[in-house]
């Protein structure tokens, strides 16, 4: 028994400290996948506090890893963590069997494992029924774990070493990006390729039936048996028949706009040479007289810099107090895609052509040549 509970609690705290490790070097990453949650259910009042919520969270999983491999305070972290799993399972499970209207699943993945790792809705659901069936066993055997350390002090410390560098990592990937950047904007992508459908993708199948009318009396027909002109067309269902796969471009929504509508993505993307990216998402918290304006100003006399936001008119007003920044061409982009490619407000982008040469949040600006 007592080998079995060791082998089962390194098992559980080894796999909790890989997961908060992966959301911890992204805590952005689940806090918007939680907002998706949030809106599906059509909960609109927690968007402000969803980074918070992320980083207790990974925060949490780290801690609690540990706590749990040097068996310390075993009975609170052993309630801690079934809690956690009996939620996580549920979640999970909301997100494999959650349908849109046309039958396509609504979440593509539930980020239990960040963008790293990304594990299709059943097999999140499956790992959380092993890891619940686990952490039940750990909760009725609590009082047979011994702590590590026999002098307390060394089991506390290691705790407190956990709790400090799961806030600290957290702290710096979101002041400084993800230290691992696993997202398809990462250096050395070409954003063209990427926007394109891969070559060996297989599209969804769909089965279409079509409603008509006749004498007050409603039918369903087959594409290949439509009724004559007799009868007046209702409405047109289709149903998945086979899943498609591999049938979506790994960047999704990345077009830019000039202020007049018109997409130019391509002559972006596709010019020669080098030149500069900056995405700001919003300026609420964002001040003229920050730092970075005036490093993206000196960057603004000597390279080509693009300035891509989704709010234009806030960025133009924001960008006409620096003389340079304000006659930098100003693009729109869908908030969404910016979220993903910009994981810090602002984030620079050092592209030759297509291909994403450096990347850098506004604390790194000074380290841009």
């Amino acid at each position: 028994m007592n080998k079995s509970l060791t082998v089962v609690r390194w098992f559980v705290g080894i796999l909790f400290i890989f997961s908060g490790l992966v959301k911890a070097n992204d805590p952005l990453g689940l806090s918007y996948k939680m907002q998706e949650f949030f809106e599906a259910w059509s909960i609109n009042g927690f968007h402000d506090y969803t980074l918070a919520m992320s980083v207790l969270m990974n925060a949490f999983e780290i801690i609690a890893g540990v706590a749990v491999i040097v068996g310390w305070r075993m009975r609170l972290f052993s309630w801690l963590l079934l809690l956690l799993i009996i939620f996580f399972t549920f979640l999970t499970g909301y997100a494999w069997l959650a349908k849109n209207p046309d039958g396509m699943p609504k979440f593509a993945s539930c980020g239990c494992f960040g963008d790293c790792l990304p594990l299709t809705p059943v097999q999140s659901f499956l790992k959380d029924l092993l890891l619940l069936v686990l952490i039940g066993f750990i909760f009725f055997n609590s009082k047979k774990i011994k702590p590590l350390f026999k002098t307390a002090w060394l089991n506390v410390l290691k705790v407190a070493a956990a709790v400090v560098f799961a806030f600290g990592l957290q702290w710096y990937t979101l002041k400084h990006l993800p230290i691992v950047d696993c997202l398809p904007f990462k250096q050395g992508n070409n954003l063209v390729e990427l926007r394109k459908l891969p070559a060996d993708a297989v599209p969804d199948k769909y089965e279409y039936q079509f409603i008509y009318e006749k004498d007050g009396k409603q039918q369903s027909f087959a594409m290949t048996n439509l009724p004559d002109s007799t009868w007046k067309f209702v409405d047109r269902k289709q149903t998945l028949v086979a899943k498609g796969k591999n049938n979506e471009p790994k960047i999704k929504d990345f077009d830019l706009k000039n202020p007049d509508g018109v997409d130019v993505t391509s002559e972006v993307l596709e010019q020669k040479g080098t030149y500069y990216l900056l995405f700001v998402q919003q300026f609420n918290d964002l001040k003229t007289s920050d730092a970075w304006v005036k490093q993206m100003s000196s960057l603004a006399k000597k390279s080509k810099l693009i300035i891509i936001t989704s709010v234009p008119d806030v960025a133009k007003d924001f960008m006409a107090s620096d003389i340079i920044l304000g006659q930098m061409q100003l693009l729109v982009c869908d908030v969404t895609a910016i979220k993903t490619a910009a994981r810090a407000i602002p984030t620079l982008y050092k592209m030759n052509g297509p291909v994403v040469e450096g990347k850098w949040s506004a604390a790194d600006f000074n380290k841009v040549k």
